[in-house]
């Protein structure tokens, strides 16, 4: 059987989805709260330029995966408007059921769909955006969850992706640091779960950096990829618009 990383750990690639899914039935409750401590905040401007670089217009339909509590798929709807529609999709029931709820209470009634990245249940060529945001990383299959992207988007349609990369030189100990000593810590104290995020810290190093991922998409069928690097790299936003 064929092997894949859970953090540190190597699992069967078969038991990644169940792993991955403890994690965050784990972490819902309490997801927003330790996004705000555990980022001073900062997760609100990465969005917001998520947003700014998404350009969405009147009537665009748009596909927001491992959508979680809502923020992105919120801020997107005001901006496609009435004519427009926005999908929020996730593979966790625990987190898309939390961002539903946040949604409802807000007044935004969107599509609420789980499902997993790598089979995505929509036809080709739909979609004028398609976001994912703190999600890749935990996708067992990178690969074939970009090809899928990359499907069911229109052509000329943008895949944006925003992740926790690789910092910059000067900052890395000081983040380890963090990563490692502090937000467990935190974890423990905040949502009673110190191993999530140890796992949150684990799955970042594993994650492909800046460059690798640009190749990977573009393996992928997207025919440009840029990316921005936010906060020194802590935080890349991959930008990919479909041939």
């Amino acid at each position: 059987m064929s092997s894949t990383h859970f953090g540190y750990t190597n699992v069967d690639e078969s038991e990644k989805a169940r792993h991955v899914k403890s994690v965050f039935d784990s972490v819902a409750p309490k997801y927003d709260l330790m996004n705000d401590l555990m980022s001073i905040g900062l997760h609100r401007l990465w969005k917001a330029y998520t947003v700014a670089v998404a350009d969405l217009h009147e009537g665009d339909l748009v596909l927001d995966i491992a959508g979680g509590t809502g923020d992105l798929a919120m801020a997107f709807a005001k901006k496609v408007g009435r004519r427009g529609q926005v999908v929020h999709t996730d593979i966790n029931e625990a987190m898309l059921r939390t961002g539903r709820d946040r949604l409802v209470d807000a007044g935004v009634v969107l599509p609420t769909l789980v499902c997993d990245a790598e089979k995505l249940p929509f036809p080709d060529i739909q979609f004028n955006l398609v976001s994912v945001a703190f999600g890749l990383r935990n996708m067992t299959h990178k690969d074939v969850a970009l090809a899928e992207m990359n499907r069911v988007l229109k052509p000329g349609g943008r895949l944006l992706v925003l992740e926790f990369s690789k910092v910059a030189k000067p900052l890395e100990k000081v983040y380890d640091w963090y990563s490692f000593k502090v937000l467990p810590r935190l974890g423990q104290l905040v949502a009673g779960d110190a191993s999530s995020y140890q796992y949150l810290a684990e799955s970042i190093r594993m994650h492909p950096g800046q460059e690798e991922l640009k190749s990977l998409m573009k393996a992928n069928g997207f025919g440009h990829v840029d990316y921005h690097n936010l906060s020194g790299g802590l935080v890349a936003l991959h930008v990919g618009i479909k041939c």
